[in-house]
């Protein structure tokens, strides 16, 4: 049984840094293509970051030179370094994998989630 546990969210005030994680069960993060997902009320989920056999990574526009994603294989779990935060970053984070290319991984065509973990930037 997969399962993708998030942690690492909170309440941040602008500017500052967060390190969310994504420790899998289940499943070996490195032969998937994992991504971060977000969702603010209101809006639609949007792809944040992602990593592919553990070396490609990909990122939205809006987090560009903000956010890194890398992975522990050792640890199995996957990260998403987040600074230089802005109110708009305010959401439910999510991660997920699976067997997919590219354009799954960006458009979320993914079959493994995990729960989310909240993150709320403050101005």
């Amino acid at each position: 049984q997969v399962q993708l546990v998030e942690s690492g969210g909170g309440l941040v005030q602008a500017g500052g840094s967060l390190r969310l994680a994504c420790a899998a069960s289940g499943l070996t993060f490195s032969r998937y293509a994992t991504g971060w997902f977000r969702q603010a009320p209101g809006k639609e989920r949007e792809f944040v970051a992602g990593l592919q056999s553990g070396i490609r990574t990909t990122y939205a526009d809006s987090v560009e030179g903000r956010f890194t994603i890398s992975g522990d294989n050792a640890k199995n779990t996957v990260y998403l370094q987040m600074n230089s935060l802005k109110p708009e970053d305010t959401a439910v984070y999510y991660c997920a994998a699976d067997i997919v290319g590219y354009s799954r991984l960006v458009g979320g065509h993914l079959d493994y989630w995990g729960q989310g973990t909240q993150v709320t930037v403050s101005s």
